[in-house]
């Protein structure tokens, strides 16, 4: 604390007396030094509070500064104002075939939304709009923009073109909402298989696509998980394979006169699903809606390939012939009585043609005898057969992954009678899809060993459990080679690729009321390819097919299905890696003499 001199000091005041002086001079001086002393504090704290206002200035100067420039350089976008809610996570990762080609992946769009309350002029905005879309109707959207609603969707996705004309129309009440879609970039190509998305939650700066069928919705929750980092779900299918079986198989269809159609091809080692086509099919990026009345089959959403179920007749006969084999009740040089008509509770079972009195089992299949493999199932029974077929997975609903495979059973015979042993054996009675079909045939011809069915690409699988012994398969392997060398799927050769198969010819079921249709059939060839070292399975499946060019209709598979698969190995071998090979000599020699 200073002490304050006083004005009048007893000590000058005396001085000044004795020297004759006035002492009102040193008050004076006094009041003057005090009277500076306090302009002096005053200046400095003046110039202080100058200071710091001056530097508060220029601090928010740069901070405003700074700001206007990053605004300036970053992309425009609508402020929206945040809330407790979850964010909606948009992103979705890539779908990619085996070599890694794009079969759904995003594309960045926008979607246009209103705020009448904003709004200048909302007729001329409804009139403009309509002129931009067509679909939308200018009575409504007046009604929309003048009444109580303070926000309105327009379109939930509009092109870059469709923005322009928007933002053309220059009304400050029209607002854009960023929005990431799913793109299928090869239209109607796998269709079935990717099933396709729509948006889920929705909101103004973003919406959440969500999977609705197929992969799409199989692998949901994976191609919607942040932690993948946007990893791709890389699948089995090779997307030239499957351009090229799909353009076969319409071209099929169409010149068989068919309803509807299927291919499977697979890995006999591995059970990867290279190809799956169905048809009728759809575009995934214009999804249509599904049906509301009618035949489930008769949308273009419904998956032939995996979920159709048909008798699909004589191709089950390979399983009986390979059954009967591996239990040692027949070799191929067996001799079996085929005189007919064979007679069963009340029921007739006839061959195609007169076949003779007796045949080997080789033609049993060759000619595709059904009383040949009604007496050969005679030998094991309807308790083992139905344990055998469950082996190959024709019992049981496929594990393949697509949603709808799941809620997929075949359908079997209340009663597994002796009748229906027979029956079965020539794949009726039984009902089943292509895919099923198809997984089953690679068991019986890769070596024995199950394959399970996979739309993932596989780097290493191991060998599923064995159904008939490597000898058996490779016996059944060089049948299924003679029934298109010198039976009825002759149509079948390809030079340099050694084809075997089996035809299946089978009468269409009433879909209402039971029995079956009289000039209606399910065509069916189930191939294999080469056959003297079987790499891949091609299975397909013709619903209600004529072959028109003779003086008569021609419904057996020989004339329909095996033609088409045909050209499908002949374009997609090479695709394939297959290099056509002279078929080693003494391949046959089995198939003449006993085991």
């Amino acid at each position: 604390m200073s002490l304050r001199t006083p004005l009048r000091p007893l000590a000058r005041i005396l001085k000044a007396r004795q020297k004759g002086e006035n002492p009102d001079t040193i008050e004076r001086e006094n009041i003057r030094l005090r009277h500076e002393e306090m302009h002096d504090r005053s200046r400095l704290r003046a110039e202080g509070r100058l200071l710091v206002l001056g530097v508060f200035f220029i601090a928010a100067f740069a901070v405003v500064g700074v700001r206007m420039g990053v605004l300036a350089r970053s992309e425009p976008a609508e402020p929206h104002a945040s809330g407790p809610r979850n964010a909606i996570m948009a992103q979705r990762a890539d779908i990619v075939d085996r070599n890694g080609r794009i079969l759904a992946t995003n594309l960045q769009t926008y979607a246009l939304y209103a705020q009448p309350p904003a709004m200048i002029d909302p007729e001329r905005v409804a009139a403009e709009l309509v002129k931009v879309f067509p679909d939308l109707e200018t009575d409504e959207l007046i009604a929309l923009f003048t009444g109580k609603r303070k926000f309105v969707w327009i379109k939930k996705r509009i092109s870059p073109e469709q923005m322009q004309q928007v933002h053309d129309i220059g009304d400050p009440g029209l607002e854009f909402g960023p929005r990431e879609m799913r793109l299928y970039p090869n239209g109607r190509l796998a269709a079935h298989i990717l099933g396709g998305a729509r948006f889920g939650r929705e909101g103004v700066n973003s919406a959440e696509v969500v999977g609705v069928a197929g992969v799409e919705k199989q692998f949901d929750d994976a191609l919607r998980d942040p932690a993948n980092n946007g990893a791709a779900l890389q699948l089995s299918i090779d997307l030239s394979v499957q351009a090229s079986m799909r353009e076969v198989l319409y071209g099929g269809m169409k010149l068989m006169n068919a309803r509807g159609a299927a291919a499977v091809l697979m890995d006999v080692k591995t059970g990867e699903v290279l190809s799956m086509v169905s048809l009728p099919d759809f575009d995934p990026n214009t999804r249509p809606a599904p049906l509301i009345r009618g035949l489930a089959s008769d949308s273009p959403l419904f998956n032939r390939a995996v979920q159709g179920l048909y008798e699909l007749g004589s191709v089950y006969k390979t399983f009986a012939m390979a059954q009967a084999l591996d239990e040692g009740l027949i070799k191929p040089d067996t001799i079996i009585d085929i005189r007919g008509p064979l007679r069963m509770a009340g029921f007739s079972i006839r061959d195609f043609s007169n076949y003779g009195k007796e045949l080997s089992a080789t033609d049993v299949l060759v000619k595709s005898s059904n009383i040949g493999i009604a007496r050969i199932s005679e030998l094991f029974g309807g308790e083992r057969q139905k344990a055998f077929l469950k082996t190959l997975g024709l019992i049981d609903p496929t594990s393949i992954e697509l949603i709808e495979a799941s809620r997929i059973r075949p359908l079997l015979p209340e009663n597994w009678s002796e009748l229906s042993t027979m029956t079965i054996a020539y794949g009726h009675g039984i009902s089943g899809s292509p895919l099923q079909l198809a997984s089953a045939y690679s068991s019986v011809v890769n070596g024995g060993t199950f394959v399970t069915p996979t739309l993932l690409k596989q780097t290493e699988v191991a060998p599923g459990p064995r159904v008939i012994s490597e000898k058996t398969s490779k016996i059944l392997t060089e049948m299924l080679r003679q029934v298109v060398v010198r039976g009825t799927a002759s149509f079948g050769d390809v030079p340099g690729y050694a084809v075997g198969g089996k035809t299946g010819t089978a009468d269409k079921a009433k879909e209402m009321g039971g029995g079956y249709y009289e000039d209606k059939v399910i065509n069916s060839f189930a191939s294999v390819f080469p056959a003297y070292d079987p790499q891949y399975v091609l299975v397909v499946t013709l619903d209600e097919p004529s072959e028109n060019s003779g003086l008569k209709p021609r419904r057996t598979a020989g004339w329909t299905a095996v033609p088409i698969v045909a050209e499908m190995i002949r374009r997609t071998a090479p695709l394939l890696g297959l290099r056509p090979e002279v078929e080693p000599e003494g391949r046959d020699e089995v198939l003449l003499t006993s085991n």
